[in-house]
């Protein structure tokens, strides 16, 4: 009994090493387990806090050429991305969509006085399309347009001009529509101081009305003051619109220096020109001074441009010159003489030509 103890207690303490290095075998061999081993005590974090500390990267690395790479985190990570910095206005406005923009809320680039309700109104639209109570846009021209001057004859529609100055009651709107299709500003004649009898509005002048004859033309001075005659000359005024005329002309505006059989004076004449100037640019129409040299001065800033009849003959240009220096254009002609007597001696930004004294199509022009 003594001799086997001491084997049985060799045996028992062999089994109790055996068994510590069984123990110790399967911990290590249980800590290789794969995550969410039955035996792993489960380490995942639940803790938001605990996981926005922890480092964002994998846990098993990937052996590459040599050389170990991280695994890249996957699209539904759970970690949050990081905040984006604070955009400057201007990048925000740039990311974020167009605005859609519908019919109605277009609005159209406006310009001062020349729109009538949304539609543009320039000086060669028909007065359709601009009616008296929106006005076109008055033609104001400078030193030094052409012109084409005819009141007789077969119209030539072919002059290399800005501008075509023709009879009123002669010319069709027709006509005047076709000169703006080709880019001519139309300028309509009628004269505002005298009667004609061959004009289709003659029977509205009344007999107290009519002053004597006009030296060297078949036409009777017109007493200006005669509200009747102011009357007319506005439904001339209307007329001129009526059939898309540019601007006018009105003719004999200077009879106070006149014998005229009514005794107008300077005042008179400075109102009764005011009269059609405002009564033009009521309906969108531009207005020239005729002749009239005394009253330039006084009447400059009423009227659009000037025209002159034969200031060189009579040594007068210079009394047109408050035109020129408000840089509007003056049109002058002088009569049957030949380009060298007048083109050299026109002065500086007029818009001179040599006619004939019925106003034909023919002309000799000086630019």
């Amino acid at each position: 009994m003594s001799s086997i103890l001491p084997s049985h207690r060799s045996n028992r303490l062999f089994s109790k090493a055996f068994l510590a290095l069984c123990l110790l075998f399967c911990t290590v061999a249980f800590s290789a387990c794969p995550e969410g081993s039955a035996q792993e005590p489960s380490t995942e974090k639940t803790n938001p806090q605990e996981i926005a500390n922890e480092p964002h990267e994998s846990p098993h690395p990937i052996e590459l050429s040599n050389e170990t790479i991280q695994e890249t985190s996957p699209p539904d990570a759970t970690l949050p991305d990081p905040l984006p910095e604070e955009l400057p206005p201007e990048s925000v406005a740039e990311a974020l969509p167009p605005e859609r923009s519908t019919p109605e809320e277009a609005v159209p680039e406006a310009t001062p006085d020349s729109f009538c309700g949304d539609k543009r109104c320039d000086p060669t639209e028909t007065p359709q399309s601009c009616p008296q109570d929106c006005p076109r846009s008055l033609w104001q021209p400078k030193p030094g347009t052409t012109w084409h001057w005819q009141l007789s004859g077969s119209l030539d529609m072919n002059v290399n001009a800005q501008m075509y100055d023709i009879d009123l009651f002669d010319t069709s709107a027709q006509t005047i529509a076709q000169l703006q299709a080709k880019g001519r500003i139309v300028i309509c004649y009628f004269s505002a101081g005298s009667y004609e009898d061959w004009r289709p509005d003659k029977a509205a002048f009344p007999a107290a009305a009519k002053g004597l004859k006009m030296d060297g033309w078949d036409e009777l001075w017109l007493d200006i003051r005669a509200a009747s005659v102011r009357d007319i000359m506005r439904k001339r005024l209307d007329l001129a619109q009526q059939k898309g005329c540019n601007g006018v002309e009105p003719d004999n505006v200077d009879g106070y220096q006149n014998k005229t059989g009514f005794p107008l004076t300077a005042q008179d004449q400075l109102d009764f020109n005011r009269f059609l100037a405002k009564e033009s640019h009521q309906r969108g129409l531009s207005i020239g001074l005729k002749n009239d040299l005394d009253q330039v001065k006084q009447l400059v800033g009423d009227f659009d441009w000037a025209l002159n009849e034969e200031c060189l003959s009579y040594n007068e240009c210079s009394l047109l010159q408050p035109f020129l220096d408000a840089g509007k254009a003056v049109f002058h002609v002088e009569y049957d003489k030949t380009k060298s007597q007048v083109c050299p001696k026109v002065p500086t930004g007029f818009s001179s030509m040599i006619k004939h004294w019925d106003l034909d199509a023919w002309a000799t022009v000086c630019w």
